[in-house]
């Protein structure tokens, strides 16, 4: 007689609580989101009821895709720029050479950091997958948040075109250098933290083998190919500047239809008419930067546009906080950063950029 044996149970059947807790999270994560996504829809189709029915319900579509269009289509360039010099990085930068020529104290490193835009002239949109290359190099942590948060004015081009639309004057001078002080502040005070509370774990562990060469030889992820042929070389760069830009392009997406559906939502007049006071004036700029998203290559003729009307205090946290964090460039964060870092990303420069633009309504008349 054959007697059947019971059958194991099934790794399937008796989910892990670890498994399960994921699960929790994703589906909380989806309720959110469509929640977040009704609640746009319903303040959309009731403005349209109340103004004008579906003909107004149009415009409003229409005004969404014009903006997105028009957020996407300019920061796209700076996106593929940055990508390409991510991957000459990967294909031509070694880890000895960050060693040699970089500190890697938190102070000066984070005061190296906050001038490498003028190597690197990247946007904010573009600066991001060349910081997560960097980082895949083993750059230190205060170098790579300084440089992420002041390349996009601390460079040549933004320079200029600061120069251009406010000639020699306070808002000129003082873009670049609170610009270069906060994200050098910013820097210094991740040097404290360790790689692995503020990198993505896919990040950190390439961080962890470059930083760590002789204890990962069987985890070698590099791109460097020192004896190949050049043509090679360049054809590499390439292949992984596609990687990076496709990568990043999902967040520059998402973060772009965001910053387009608040400026369909939320009209600037109603940002504007609250920007009076020292501190409030601040505020409402602030929230402006961040949800325009414009590229810091050509903010500063769109702040030209708010000079008379508000404090220089308020027109300078627009030029200092917005190219550092606005919509767009937060969402790109979360490639390279954990979503908690990205909170103190987004929070550090406000309240410092705040503080610098409430000091300078009150105690400067330059």
């Amino acid at each position: 007689m054959i007697v059947e044996r019971p059958k194991a149970a099934s790794p399937v059947e008796t989910p892990s609580p670890a498994r399960a807790s994921e699960r929790r999270v994703r589906l909380m994560r989806w309720g959110l989101t469509l929640v977040v996504v009704a609640a746009a829809f319903a303040a959309i189709f009731a403005d349209a009821l109340r103004g004008g029915g579906a003909v107004y319900l149009y415009q409003r579509v229409q005004t969404f895709v014009t903006i997105f269009l028009g957020i996407f289509i300019e920061a796209v360039p700076f996106l593929i720029a940055g990508s390409i010099v991510s991957g000459l990085i990967a294909v031509f930068v070694d880890q000895a050479a960050i060693d040699r020529y970089l500190p890697k104290s938190a102070l000066p490193a984070a005061l190296v950091g906050g001038g490498m835009g003028m190597v690197f002239p990247v946007c904010e949109c573009g600066v991001v997958p060349v910081v997560r290359r960097l980082y895949e190099k083993g750059l230190p942590l205060s170098i790579g948040v300084a440089f992420l948060l002041a390349a996009p004015v601390v460079n040549p081009i933004v320079i200029l075109s600061t120069y251009s639309a406010f000639g020699w004057g306070p808002v000129f001078v003082g873009r670049i250098v609170f610009s270069f002080l906060i994200a050098a502040v910013v820097g210094f005070l991740f040097g404290r933290a360790r790689p692995e509370e503020v990198l993505r774990p896919a990040v950190c562990q390439l961080h962890h083998d470059a930083s760590h060469p002789v204890h990962s030889h069987e985890h070698d992820h590099s791109h460097h190919l020192p004896n190949a042929p050049l043509g090679l070389r360049f054809r590499q760069a390439f292949n992984l500047a596609g990687d990076d830009f496709f990568d990043m392009a999902r967040y520059l997406i998402l973060g772009s239809m965001l910053a387009a559906g608040m400026q369909t939502l939320v009209p600037q007049s109603t940002l504007l008419a609250i920007g009076q006071g020292p501190v409030i004036s601040v505020l409402a700029m602030q929230a402006l930067a961040f949800v325009l998203s414009v590229c810091s290559t050509v903010d500063a003729f769109l702040a030209l546009a708010f000079a008379g009307t508000f404090t220089t205090g308020s027109v300078l946290a627009f030029l200092v906080f917005g190219p550092m964090v606005d919509i767009k460039s937060s969402l790109m964060f979360l490639g390279v950063f954990r979503r908690r870092i990205v909170v103190y990303l987004i929070a550090l420069p406000m309240l410092l950029s705040l503080l610098m633009g409430v000091w300078w309504n009150l105690n400067v008349r330059w």
